[in-house]
C-alpha cells in the first residue's frame, strides 16, 4: 500500500506532508471500516485544501472543497453571531444571538455581504463546476489544524444541514481539548497530534505559509479531472 509517511514528533514538512501522515493515520485508525463508502473529503480553504487533498488521494475518495464565512456582529465583527456555508447553509449562534439581540434586518444584512464574498470565492476555486453532492455519504472535513475549532465547529454544523449520513473531523494536529470537544457534534475526530502545551497550529509545520487561491484551483481541478495529474 506504499510508505507511510510520519512527523518527526516535533513538525510536518508542510501541509501535503500532513495530509499523507493524516491519511494513512485515518486508515489505521479503522475509519474506512467504521465509515463505509460512499465518502466525501471536504478540505477547509485555504490551508485546508492540500491536506485534504492527499487525504482523498489515500482513501481514494472525491475531494471537494467546504467554505465558511463568519457572520459577525456589527461593531464587534472578531464576535460570531453565526456562519453561512458552501450549499447555501446559514447557521446561527443561538447564545450570542439571545445575548445581543440583532434585529433580522442585521442578520440578513450581514449574512448577504458575507454571501457575495463566498459566491465570489465559489466561482473562483471552482471554476464553474457544481460542488459534490454530501446527501447519504460519509463527509471528512479536513483542516491543517485545530485551535479554538470556531471555524470547523461551523462547517460540522452546516455540513449536518445539507443529509451526510456521518461526518468525520480529521487534522493533523490540535489542542488536545478542542479535539475532545469535537467529539460531541461529529461522529469520529482524527487528531494525529495533540502537543501539550498547544500554542498555534503553525508551530507544527517546518513550511507554514500561506495556501495560495491558485494553489486551490489547481487541486481542485486535478480532483475534477480537469488539471495535471498530482505527481
Amino acid at each position: 500500500m506504499g510508505v507511510r509517511p510520519r512527523g518527526d514528533r516535533t513538525r510536518f514538512r508542510d501541509r501535503r506532508h500532513a495530509g499523507q501522515v493524516l491519511g494513512w493515520h485515518l486508515v489505521e485508525a479503522g475509519v474506512l471500516e467504521r465509515f463505509p463508502e460512499p465518502r466525501l473529503v471536504l478540505g477547509l480553504p485555504r490551508g485546508g485544501v492540500p491536506v485534504a487533498g492527499e487525504v482523498a488521494r489515500i482513501l481514494a475518495a472525491p475531494l471537494d472543497l467546504f467554505l465558511v464565512r463568519k457572520l459577525g456582529v456589527p461593531g464587534h465583527e472578531e464576535l460570531a453571531m453565526g456562519a453561512i456555508a458552501s450549499g447555501g447553509v446559514r447557521v446561527l449562534n443561538d447564545a450570542v444571538v439571545r445575548m445581543l439581540r440583532p434585529s433580522e434586518a442585521v442578520i440578513e444584512r450581514v449574512a448577504a455581504e458575507e454571501r457575495r464574498e463566498l459566491d465570489r470565492r465559489e466561482r473562483e476555486y471552482r471554476g464553474g463546476r457544481p460542488p459534490l453532492d454530501v446527501r447519504g455519504k460519509t463527509v471528512i472535513l479536513v483542516d491543517d489544524g485545530l485551535a479554538t475549532g470556531s471555524t470547523m465547529r461551523a462547517a460540522v454544523a452546516a455540513v449536518r444541514r445539507l443529509g451526510p449520513s456521518k461526518v468525520v473531523v480529521a487534522v493533523p494536529v490540535g489542542a488536545a481539548e478542542t479535539c475532545r470537544e469535537f467529539r460531541a457534534i461529529a461522529d469520529d475526530v482524527v487528531c494525529v497530534e495533540t502537543p501539550d502545551p498547544f500554542f498555534a497550529v503553525g508551530g507544527w509545520y517546518r513550511d507554514f505559509s500561506q495556501t495560495t487561491d491558485d494553489e486551490v484551483r489547481e487541486l481542485l481541478a486535478r480532483a475534477a479531472g480537469t488539471g495535471s495529474p498530482v505527481p
